[in-house]
């Protein structure tokens, strides 16, 4: 579904991103790990089209989308739950899942993506009324990952979904990254620093150093090579 191949990012005169390759097949989820630093983010956002490449080629289902406007490679099916969630934090649950809708013309297809998110975040159905800048950081991510599925991604992009909560709200909201994948079919690619839960949760992963891939295997064959144990899992 999405092919990097020999990506270039650069700040100015640094070079972050230091031409990496991988993949995405579709319906796995595929998790990126690496220190702090590393070019996970920007390798996201390199996709979603918010950093331009200094080079290199980002196809999604055969499209190159360093050439496309942001707009498109949203309807072409990706959607990304950014760092920090970002929820606006004075709109509404409800306004904020509008907001995910924004693609979206016909009225009565909103308001059945709005219920399918309240049925599969019972929480944000309870608190649809509320600004969203009134709920726990648990419930912004879950809001976070309900509003990129408004647009029906093909695609999710997550980027550090379990950044500053509890264990047991990281562990809930993987979950629901599972159930994504399996009942909607939705392929996803995951950077996370809880390195051991996403190699869990996933098919696939490489490990970035330095803006550059130096590892990639199954995710279970990362979770017992030795020097990912060592490097990422504080063994």
């Amino acid at each position: 579904m999405l092919e990097i191949k020999d990506l270039y990012v650069r700040y100015g005169m640094i070079e972050a991103i230091k031409g990496i390759s991988f993949e995405v097949r579709d319906g796995e989820i595929v998790t990126l790990i690496g220190s702090n630093g590393a070019g996970k983010t920007t390798t996201m956002h390199a996709i979603s089209g918010l950093l331009k490449p200094a080079s290199g080629s980002i196809m999604l289902d055969g499209v190159e989308l360093t050439k496309t406007p942001n707009h498109k490679i949203v309807s072409m099916g990706l959607a990304q739950v950014p760092e920090g969630r970002r929820v606006f934090a004075d709109l509404t649950v409800e306004e904020n899942l509008d907001m995910g809708a924004f693609m979206l013309k016909d009225d009565a297809l909103i308001k059945r993506k709005k219920e399918e998110m309240f049925d599969f975040f019972p929480i944000l159905g309870q608190r649809k009324k509320q600004k969203s800048r009134s709920l726990s950081g648990g419930e912004q991510q879950m809001l976070a990952v309900a509003r990129a599925l408004m647009s029906s991604p093909r695609l999710l992009l997550l980027d550090e979904p379990g950044l500053g909560l509890a264990p047991l709200i990281v562990q809930e909201i993987f979950s629901k990254i599972k159930l994504i994948n399996k009942e909607d079919k939705v392929t996803v690619f995951v950077v996370e620093q809880n390195a051991r839960l996403a190699l869990k949760s996933s098919d696939d992963g490489y490990v970035m150093e330095n803006g550059v891939i130096v590892l990639h295997d199954e995710a279970q064959a990362l979770l017992k090579n030795q020097k990912v144990r060592a490097a990422y899992l504080g063994e």
